[in-house]
């Protein structure tokens, strides 16, 4: 997007800014703008004062880069990845001090955004917190944005949603001050046999959701040098993933053909979750298992944010970190 500056005296002075800090200087000045999303276009007039995120997913993205985010979907209350208010745990106590108002449980209500008369409504395309259904009425309270979370890391819907929201700044700084902690994490790490399988476990069903190199967890176990897994040919192939491009779905008797790593993370698990995959009698033969490398990388791994994407260097580094070379554990200023 092309900026219009009034002024050129207020223009050389950005461009100076801009050689550090250059999305502070399209925050500054790039209003009205038009953002792309994946239904369309938002054209957002000022910068929001408040947002209503439909997406629970969405809302602690808001919450790290400092974004207004008044209110906000939830799901399920009092479960392993959300707290009492049906946020995620990662960032539900910061959602509670910014006192982000509960909009609904589950299921969008357009009526109930409309309450909290927003300037801005955030959408996912996909996943169970998507408001698609309801697209045509959000956009008809406020500029709507759809933004898609499952082929992008956490870090391009961040700076997705600073460039949405005026706040490229912290989204930037955001992003760097995670990338080079990553850096740090990476050298401190002692890999296990690879390539690894990573996926989410679930036991009732007997099924795993395989994180994708599309994935946000994907994308980040392969920046920390490991290796992700390919599913056999006939796995990878079938539709059972439907719409989405992070996941691939497996169960029965092909869940042995869908994890062929010889190291298992489990996203969304903790350490005592582990036995549910090292009893599965269909997976007892495979390598991973046999050898008892399956690893729990932490419930709220479930879906990445900042916060949750730190928590997981954290464990990363706890179970295959090098004696001595440990990097400085996060510390969110948001």
């Amino acid at each position: 997007m092309t900026l219009r500056l009034p002024f050129p005296s207020l223009r050389a002075t950005l461009c100076v800014l801009a050689a550090c800090l250059p999305l502070l200087a399209q925050a500054d000045a790039g209003w009205p703008r038009t953002v792309s999303g994946e239904h369309g276009s938002a054209v957002l007039d000022h910068a929001p004062k408040r947002i209503v995120s439909t997406s629970v997913t969405l809302t602690g993205a808001l919450l790290a880069i400092d974004a207004p985010v008044v209110a906000s979907g939830a799901t399920v209350p009092n479960n392993r990845v959300a707290d009492d208010q049906g946020y995620l745990r990662q960032w539900g106590a910061i959602a509670k001090a910014r006192q982000v108002q509960r909009l609904y449980i589950g299921e969008a209500n357009a009526e109930s955004v409309a309450m909290a008369a927003p300037d801005l409504i955030l959408v996912s395309a996909t996943g169970g917190d998507s408001a698609m259904a309801l697209y045509d009425q959000l956009s008809a309270i406020a500029p709507t944005l759809v933004v898609n979370y499952d082929d992008k890391s956490w870090q391009q819907v961040e700076q997705l949603l600073g460039q949405a929201t005026g706040h490229e700044a912290q989204a930037d700084a955001l992003v760097k001050a995670f990338t080079e902690r990553q850096a740090q994490v990476r050298k401190s790490l002692t890999l296990p046999p690879q390539p690894v399988s990573a996926f989410v476990y679930n036991p009732a069903a007997r099924q795993a959701n395989v994180w994708t190199r599309d994935s946000s967890q994907g994308q980040l176990l392969e920046q920390l040098g490991f290796q992700l897994a390919s599913p056999s040919p006939a796995v990878a192939s079938s539709q059972t993933m439907g719409k989405r491009k992070d996941i691939i779905q497996a169960g029965g008797e092909h869940m042995a053909d869908a994890l062929t790593g010889q190291t298992f993370l489990m996203f969304a698990a903790e350490p005592a979750d582990t036995q549910a995959v090292l009893g599965n009698t269909l997976l007892a033969h495979l390598p991973a298992v046999g050898s008892q490398r399956v690893y729990a990388l932490g419930a709220d791994t479930f879906r990445l944010d900042y916060y949750s994407a730190s928590h997981l260097l954290d464990r990363l580094q706890a179970q295959f970190g090098k004696a001595g070379t440990q990097a400085p554990a996060a510390t969110a200023s948001n």
